[in-house]
């Protein structure tokens, strides 16, 4: 049985059973600017609201978006949150990515809605292409063409 010491763990753990992981049920986004975002999740990704609340105590808003049917992501905002540390390559969450069908499509809407994207590049091991972009609090997203 192999041991495996963690950082937040009173005693090594042990590889033996596993949790039983259904899917993903959510990814929680906290951002600076509650409209701004909101907007983009909205109105650009394509993201629709299924529930938004004002918690009055936190002073902050929690929106729950779903895509296609799927609830995906919380949006959070909080009064004077902390800026995100450095670009994708900080330990943590690294980036957002969504499957396209036409990617330059897709970066050509992005563009003509004033969003700078990168150029489109080819997975090396996948032959697929891709691009990152970011949210309006600088998380970056990746487009990968399916």
């Amino acid at each position: 049985m192999l041991l495996v010491p963690l950082k937040n763990c009173t005693k090594p753990l042990s590889l033996g059973r596993m949790l039983q992981l259904t899917a993903l049920h959510h990814i929680a986004i906290i951002c600076s600017d509650y409209a701004l975002s909101k907007k983009f999740y909205t109105q650009v990704l394509g993201f629709k609201p299924i529930k938004e609340i004002y918690r009055a105590e936190r002073h902050s808003y929690k929106l729950d978006l779903e895509l296609n049917g799927t609830y995906l992501i919380e949006l959070f905002s909080f009064p004077d949150p902390p800026s995100r540390v450095t670009g994708p390559e900080a330990c943590g969450l690294r980036h957002l990515a969504f499957a396209v069908v036409d990617i330059q499509n897709e970066v050509e809407t992005l563009t003509n809605l004033g969003i700078k994207v990168e150029p489109i590049r080819v997975d090396e091991h996948t032959g697929k292409k891709f691009t990152f972009f970011s949210d309006p609090d600088e998380l970056p997203i990746e487009l990968y063409q399916i």
